[in-house]
């Protein structure tokens, strides 16, 4: 699960970098493993700044500075398959043909035959285990095909077509051919997000595209929609021909390449990825965590018997995402609502980060706790999911510490029983504290009184509207919506593990390093252009 943004401005002379910049912030959620910003200039000549860590220690003022250009992408990335060496922050570029440049959330379920096929047939070189730089190489490959010295809107679009035949997996992408245009598409089930909006000026319309609506309405674009499954679109930079003409702007154009297989959007988007204030495929994500609540509610009330306030003094959530449910839920319960965890917003999430003794002293490092609101209570605590069990423990374990009688544990989400194969590290099967185990079990291994799930019904309930009633839940059910062979199960495990000692060490490298030396390092992690 990555952040991905697009931004073409009307005004030739415009510079896109500092919205992209701004952008990224609204999308560091998404991933804080690496960012990367490639913007084109004059004369369609790129210019990049890419490097591992969050948004702001990646860029610098001076290296903003020479990001030039009305036109650019950006990502934040989350580590899924493949490494977490530098080497694979995106945007990912290569410069035949035409230049291009792409950053891509998802997976790709076919990913070894498509290196296999890029190496033997195509015979293109794939620099790094992402599957981001197949996708790219894919499209280039498609691209050289058609032989042109320049290309058109509708060669884009067939070549699309011809990589979507290819490429199985739940993606969303943007893209940028140096000088030409931008462009972003989705995989036909729609499983990962992308919305497009424009924004009225002087100088003509402009358009950005993003994983999610919160930097589209950041920044006052308006009109926006989600990009269909299986659909394209390419923004295409005034020519001359359109200056001569009088054409003030870039154009739009759109095409269903192929048609929607499946419309199944992952539902982890709207119980834990995607930011409250964000509406994903006509859905409010904050009405879809209240919908949630409430469901949980009358779960928790059936759970505990006509007498449940009596064995509940208050309902707490685990800060941020689990917020808006356990107040909705505490709400249709009438059962205080308390903010007994303190977080510290610096900490990233820690689910992301590698092995069980670093996850469980971040969690200590990003929640504390108030201690009167669980001295001599009955708690009942509300996560957004119960993953490997490691925050869960070590929350139950803090409560506690600070006095609880009685700690019972709540999860929107249902049962987490399988990995995640389209962009989000949730482990192996082995590694899930849910994985062969009843409700009961789950509670004493991570020491609570009781774990009470969301049902799977309830929660596809919770996110149900009239425009899409199906969703990806294969890490509640094991069914994936592409299919997914065990040789792609046993190959995303081997990634995962590679990812995970790579990560391993670089966390064990940032203890022992000082600081200066630290922060002195980050200029090494970029490119002022790419020629």
């Amino acid at each position: 699960m990555c952040g991905i943004l697009a931004l073409m401005l009307a005004d030739r002379h415009g510079q896109a970098c500092p919205e992209i910049y701004e952008g990224l912030y609204s999308l560091q959620h998404r991933g804080q493993d690496a960012a990367g910003i490639v913007t084109a200039g004059n004369k369609g000549r790129l210019y990049q700044c890419k490097g591992s860590g969050m948004v702001s220690d990646v860029f610098h003022q001076s290296q903003l500075r020479q990001l030039v250009g009305s036109m650019g992408i950006g990502h934040v990335r989350y580590p899924t398959a493949g490494s977490c060496a530098n080497s694979e922050a995106q945007p990912f570029y290569v410069n035949s043909p035409y230049g291009i440049v792409m950053g891509h959330n998802g997976n790709l379920i076919n990913g070894p035959d498509l290196r296999r096929f890029l190496d033997k047939e195509a015979h293109r070189h794939v620099n790094t285990d992402s599957d981001s730089e197949l996708l790219l190489n894919m499209f280039a490959y498609e691209l050289q095909r058609m032989d042109k010295y320049r290309i058109n809107e509708n060669d884009i679009f067939e070549a699309l077509r011809n990589v979507y035949d290819r490429v199985n997996g739940g993606y969303a992408c943007v893209a940028m051919i140096a000088g030409f245009g931008v462009l972003g598409f989705r995989d036909p089930n729609g499983i990962r997000p992308l919305v497009i909006g424009e924004r009225d000026t002087p100088h003509g319309k402009d358009y950005m595209l993003a994983s999610e609506s919160v930097v589209l309405t950041q920044f006052g674009f308006r009109n926006f929609r989600d990009i269909r499954p299986g659909e394209c679109v390419f923004i295409r930079r005034p020519d001359r021909d359109d200056l001569l003409s009088g054409q003030r702007g870039p154009t739009l154009f759109s095409r269903q390449i192929v048609p929607c297989k499946r419309f199944r959007p992952d539902i982890f988007e709207y119980v834990y990825f995607s930011r409250p204030d964000s509406v994903i495929d006509g859905l409010s994500v904050y009405q879809s965590r209240l919908n949630m609540g409430e469901k949980l509610a009358y779960n928790i009330m059936k759970r505990f018997g006509e007498d449940y306030a009596s064995k509940i003094d208050a309902v707490i959530p685990v800060p941020d995402s689990a917020r808006t449910s356990a107040l909705q839920l505490a709400q249709t319960a009438e059962l205080p609502y308390v903010e007994a965890f303190i977080k510290n917003r610096y900490i990233g999430r820690t689910f992301i980060m590698p092995g069980q003794q670093i996850r469980r002293k971040s969690v200590r490092r990003k929640l504390n706790v108030q201690l009167q609101e669980f001295f001599n209570k009955n708690v009942l605590i509300i996560d957004d999911s119960i993953v490997r069990g490691t925050t869960s423990r070590e929350i139950v374990q803090m409560a506690r510490e600070s006095g609880a009688k009685n700690v019972y544990l709540a999860s929107c989400a249902p049962m987490i029983t399988h990995p995640h194969v389209y962009g989000i590290d949730l482990a192996d099967c082995k590694d899930l504290i849910a994985y062969g185990k009843t409700e009961s079990e789950v509670a004493e291994s991570i020491g609570a009184d009781g774990v009470i799930y969301q049902s799977l019904e309830d929660l596809v309930a919770s996110c149900t509207t009239e425009n899409v009633s199906d969703f990806e839940l294969g890490l509640f059910t094991g069914e994936y919506t592409t299919g997914a062979s065990t040789e792609y199960l046993v190959h995303l495990e081997h990634m995962r593990m590679v990812n995970n000692r790579a990560r391993k060490n670089s966390f064990a490298e940032d203890e022992e390093r000082e600081a200066p030396d630290d922060i002195s390092l980050h200029n090494t992690h970029s490119d002022a252009s790419l020629n």
